[in-house]
């Protein structure tokens, strides 16, 4: 999986999605991605995988919820990553409540396991995306996150999004150190801490230390994101390229 060539989440762009899908994405290959990270399997998939194959984009991971769904369910998400070559099927939410006791979250790694044993016999993996509340809570003295990664089935892994962790109260790098390589993916986000959340900002510009996020995942694949932000969202990005790019050449980040 190349860390080189970041990938984006379309939920940046999902406004600009809805009205102008194959116009969006021509903006997001015009800026120089080369691979995206989907959101909402499978409601888009009859759109998105022709534009994705007329662009020549990859989709490494995507977003979808599948830990809820019955195994029906599941095998409409896998059957929608499959088709545009999907290798990493990550769930993006579990809601605050169930992050509070040690049995709730069981629950989930079990859930999650359910659906790695499927997802393996068709040369798929499945992983889960952090928000901050899983920081934020804590079970036996760890934030719950860690506590869930120690549990987890091994064929399931972390995408990591570092914004959110400082805003749960952790280090993301020193996370991102003990959490070690069950991390495939990162959110390299940015924004204020503490602050209003709705106003990220392009790489560089908030309080995460991107340069040492970089280098604390260096195998990880670099997904950029902007949940919200006050700075039009192909600017935002086109911004956060131009960080990124400057950190490579100057041979900070981490490679």
């Amino acid at each position: 999986m190349s860390t080189y060539a970041p990938s984006v989440q379309l939920y940046t762009v999902r406004e600009a999605l809805a009205s102008d899908l194959p116009g969006t994405l021509d903006s997001l290959a015009a800026l120089g991605f080369t691979q995206v990270e989907p959101f909402g399997l499978p409601d888009m998939i009859d759109r998105l995988a022709p534009e994705l194959e007329r662009l020549g984009l990859s989709a490494p991971t995507t977003h979808a919820g599948f830990v809820d769904a019955d195994a029906a369910g599941r095998a409409r998400v896998f059957d929608a990553a499959e088709r545009i070559g999907v290798r990493t099927v990550i769930d993006p939410f579990i809601a605050p409540e169930r992050w509070q006791t040690a049995d709730d979250i069981r629950m989930v790694a079990e859930r999650l396991a359910t659906a790695a044993g499927e997802a393996a016999g068709r040369g798929l993996r499945v992983g889960y995306h952090n928000h901050d509340h899983e920081l934020a809570a804590t079970i036996d003295g760890m934030p719950a996150l860690e506590f869930f990664a120690g549990i987890l089935d091994e064929r399931v892994v972390l995408e990591v999004d570092t914004y959110w962790a400082l805003v749960g109260g952790v280090d993301p790098v020193a996370l991102l150190q003990r959490l070690g390589e069950r991390v495939v993916a990162i959110h390299v986000k940015d924004g204020p801490v503490p602050g209003d959340v709705a106003d990220q900002t392009p790489l560089g510009q908030g309080a995460v230390p991107i340069r040492e996020v970089l280098a604390a995942a260096p195998d990880a694949l670099r997904v950029l994101e902007l949940d919200e932000s006050r700075i039009p969202p192909m600017e935002a990005l086109a911004e956060s390229l131009r960080f990124l790019r400057t950190l490579e050449s100057d041979g900070e980040s981490g490679r």
